[in-house]
């Protein structure tokens, strides 16, 4: 069972997650959600890095809220579960920013 992080673990996992950020936007919290626009050259690669996320989210049982449109992917990530940020929205997030 997953467990609500707290404001201090939330605020360190965020920095060590933008840490990974190669260029574009960084993540930031919107209440009880971390969120990022990811942009693409195309809607192909956009479409593409999706469907590998996807495969990422269903090993992981964490599914990410999410809208594209051409080559833009913007994805807010929570845990529904226990009502706020746990430590698979971090994880999933990792995985966004590695196949990025």
């Amino acid at each position: 069972m997953t467990t609500k992080l707290d404001d201090a673990a939330i605020e360190s996992k965020l920095i060590t997650l933008n840490e990974l950020v190669v260029d574009g936007d960084k993540w930031v919290r919107d209440g009880d959600a971390i969120t990022k626009t990811f942009s693409f050259k195309s809607f192909i690669r956009a479409f593409g890095w999706m469907s590998q996320i996807a495969i990422w989210a269903e090993k992981l049982k964490h599914h990410p809220e999410w809208f594209n449109v051409y080559n833009k992917v913007e994805v807010k990530l929570t845990t529904h579960d226990v009502d706020g940020l746990s430590d698979l929205d971090f994880s999933l997030a990792e995985k966004m920013e590695k196949f990025k």
